[in-house]
This record gives C-alpha cells, sequence and structure tokens, in this order.
C-alpha cells in the first residue's frame, strides 16, 4: 500500500531513507514528512564517497569513487514504515541523476540476483536471526544463558520492542536470551531476499531506538567485549523451483532434491570467496573460530551448529519447511551485500550441478588426518585476496561493489587487525548500532 501523506502528521513529523555500505554501517538522509514525495521522484543528495566510507569513516578513495559527482537516495512510498513518535523509515536505493540505479547500490545487487534466480525459474525466502548485546543491563550474577530470568528482568525493553514492531509491521516471530551476557536474539519471519533484507535494517533501527528509550545502548558488534560471545546474523534460506521446495521430497540426504544438493555444494565451494561479505571486518575473525557456532567449518550437516551450512529439515517443528541457515554472517555484513551473495553461490552450484559434499555429523573439530574439515579464511591477506580474485563476485556485483568494498575492507585491516583486541573492540562496540 502506497504511503499518503495526509492532515494527520504534523510540522515536525520526519522521513528517514537509509542505505547499507560497504562496512555495514546504516546511513542515512531525513527529509520533513511534507516533502515525501521529493524523497520518492528526485531523492536526496549523496556523494559517491558514500560508498567508500570504512567503520571510522575514514574514506577509502579509489579511481571510480572520490569528492567528484553526485547520486540520490531514492526511496518508495510504498516501503515507508512507522517508527514511532513522529519518525517514518524506508529503504533507500542509490541511483544516478536521472532515477536509473547507480552500480554501487547492493540493494538494488540483492534485487539482480533475485531476477537471475527468477529467470532460472528458482525463488528463495530468507529469515534474518539477529543478535545483539545490551549494555547497562544486567549483571552477571543475574544472567544465564537462555534463562527466563534473562528474559524477564528486560520485560519492559521486549514489551516496547514488540509494540514498535507492531507499528513499523516488522514480522518478529521469536526473541530470546542467548549465551552471552546480557546477548539475546530476535528472528524474523522469512520474506522474499529484498524484503528481508529491509527487514533486518529496520529491526536493529528498532531495537536500538527501543534500547535507548530504556537507558541501554545495543550492540551489533560481532564481538562487542574481547573474550566475550561474539553477535552473528545468520541468514535461513530456502528455494523453490515453480511451487516445488528444493530442500525436500527429494532423493537425497534428509530429502534434498539434487538441485537442493547442488545449492548446497555452491554455498560450500563460494565460502571463502564471500567471507568479506559475510564476516569481513575487522573484528570479524575474533568469532569466526571453532566452538563459537559461527560455522567456521567449511562443511555441512543435519541440525549441525558448527557447520557453515546447518540444514533445517521439513518437520512439524520447522512450520516454514526445509531451509539452510548460514551461519557464518554476523552484523557487521551488508545484508543486502551477503544475501546476494549467498543466493548468487546457491544458483551457481545449481546450475552447475554441483555433487553434494558428505555430510558432517559430527563437531567438525574433532575431525583430523584425511577426514579433517577446511576452514574458512580468517587472515586478512586471504580473505582480501579471495574476494578480489573472485569471478563469482565480480559476476554478482560487478566491479564497482568489489572495488568499494575491497577498498573498505583493506583498509581497516590495515588500520585495526594488529591493535590491542581490547582497545578494538570497545572502539567499535556501536558502530553497527542504528
Amino acid at each position: 500500500m502506497e504511503f499518503v501523506v495526509g492532515n494527520d502528521f504534523g510540522p515536525t513529523d520526519r522521513i528517514v531513507g537509509s542505505i547499507v555500505d560497504m562496512a555495514g554501517i546504516s546511513r542515512a538522509k531525513v527529509l520533513p514528512i511534507a516533502r515525501l514525495s521529493t524523497f520518492v521522484d528526485a531523492g536526496a543528495g549523496a556523494s559517491p564517497s558514500w560508498s567508500v566510507f570504512c567503520v571510522d569513516d575514514h574514506l577509502a578513495f579509489t579511481p571510480s569513487f572520490s569528492v567528484v559527482g553526485d547520486l540520490r537516495l531514492r526511496i518508495d512510498a510504498g516501503d515507508v514504515r512507522n517508527l514511532g513518535d513522529g519518525t517514518y523509515w524506508a529503504p533507500a536505493c542509490l541511483t544516478e541523476q536521472d532515477g536509473t540505479p547507480s552500480l554501487a547500490c547492493t540493494r538494488d545487487a540483492l534485487r539482480r540476483v533475485t531476477t537471475r534466480l527468477a529467470e532460472s525459474g528458482l525463488s528463495a525466502r530468507i529469515g534474518h536471526e539477529i543478535e545483539f548485546t545490551l549494555f547497562d543491563a544486567a549483571t552477571a550474577e543475574e544472567w544465564s544463558a537462555y534463562g527466563l530470568n534473562a528474559v524477564l528482568a528486560h520485560d519492559e525493553f521486549f514489551a516496547r520492542l514488540l509494540a514498535a514492531a507492531a507499528t513499523a509491521e516488522l514480522p518478529i516471530e521469536q526473541v530470546h536470551a542467548e549465551a552471552g551476557l546480557n546477548q539475546f536474539e530476535v528472528s524474523l519471519a522469512p520474506a522474499d531476499p529484498v524484503t528481508a533484507a529491509d527487514d533486518a535494517v529496520l529491526a536493529r533501527a528498532l531495537i536500538s531506538r527501543t534500547a535507548r528509550a530504556q537507558g541501554l545502548r545495543a550492540s551489533f558488534s560481532p564481538m562487542p567485549v574481547a573474550a566475550g560471545a561474539g553477535n552473528g546474523a545468520h541468514q535461513h534460506v530456502s528455494f523453490a523451483e515453480g511451487d516445488r521446495p528444493i530442500l525436500s521430497g527429494g532423493p537425497g540426504p534428509h530429502g534434498l532434491t539434487d538441485a537442493g544438493g547442488a545449492a548446497v555444494a555452491g554455498i560450500l565451494r563460494a565460502l571463502p570467496e564471500f567471507t568479506a561479505v559475510l564476516a569481513g571486518s575487522a573484528l570479524s575473525h575474533l568469532r569466526l573460530r571453532p566452538g563459537m557456532w559461527s560455522g567456521v567449518a567449511r562443511c555441512w550437516g543435519l541440525e549441525n551448529r558448527e557447520a557453515a551450512v546447518r540444514l533445517c529439515t521439513d518437520t512439524a517443528g520447522n512450520p516454514h519447511g526445509a531451509n539452510l541457515e548460514i551461519k557464518p554472517v554476523d552484523p557487521s555484513a551488508n545484508p543486502y551485500l551477503s544475501g546476494a551473495a549467498i543466493l548468487g553461490a546457491a544458483h551457481d552450484g545449481i546450475a552447475g550441478e554441483l555433487p553434494l559434499p558428505d555430510e558432517v555429523s559430527v563437531d567438525p573439530a574433532n575431525l583430523a588426518g584425511a577426514h579433517a574439515v577446511d576452514l574458512l579464511p580468517t587472515l586478512p591477506s586471504d580473505v582480501l585476496g579471495a574476494f578480489e580474485s573472485s569471478a563469482l563476485a565480480r559476476d554478482l556485483f560487478g566491479p564497482l561493489i568489489v572495488e568499494a568494498l575491497t577498498a573498505v575492507k583493506r583498509y581497516e585491516h590495515a588500520e585495526y587487525r594488529n591493535k590491542p583486541v581490547d582497545e578494538v573492540a570497545q572502539r567499535f562496540r556501536y558502530a553497527w548500532t542504528s
């Protein structure tokens, strides 16, 4: 339904349009609500340099991204959500002056990959999980992992969050305490890939606003406290060919069809190339380790939470049907690019009819010798080298996004990877907070 400005809006009501950049930071423009049509038709100005802002706001200029030029942030009136208190929000796209999509627009990159799937007769749905840590909250003595007390101690926070989500039409399916001190997770309902990424951005904004209203601070850092529990941003992905799911009803292991097995194989093959996208911050390697349930092991398995790809089968306990949980993703990732990488890799596997690798049904860390499982790269040279040389990344994202993301990540790793962990964790604790 298209959002229309009416008599019920006050002179201080405002519309926020935001994008997510290569560092995973949401950047925005705000217009009076009376100028909504301008935001839709003409957009708000944004320098091309927005694409090369780093996590510390350094500009990693490249030959294609400099002080010269102008892009526009444009929104669609049908995407507007009510955040409450006179604030409205919509996901924005980066466009050229004439309204055509910019090749640096990450939201459009995900839309292009989704279209590519559709042209092959495939569709996908994604459900995002969002982990975050609340600061100035319960003490260690009051906390228990996945605890009832941990949730009830923040009863008012969750009541306000669910109320805000209802107002903004954000489909939250579940909230629970996580393993780390004051760590929680919100699970969102699956949706088409672009809507799902929009919902992930919106959810973080609502969590951040609700926390501030409670005198708290929400952190979406991959590692908000050195040696603590890392925050993930897992994505649950399902695929269908026409109206037939490809992750269930087939002759393969646990009901996988040949196409479903090829999708798993494609994702696993491409994960090293896309680690820079899924978990590429200067803090991500601290989470991406065995024993952290972060999926650093490049393998798949039925309900295996240490595997990079966890298969969730079609059972009565899984009302959305069979899906793949992609575990290496963390909150520093741009959700549009991470979604595009996962879907593009799966499609590449299906198109190439890749064979399904052997399942790993135990903790991968317990395997050794010929049975050992490769780990995803974490050294900056390996992470960035694999991404920069990836033909699939260039095909899915285009050269401009590859150029921008490489420049941003190269600077961030050079500047912060070798600094003391405590210092870097504290410096960027709230960098990804909206």
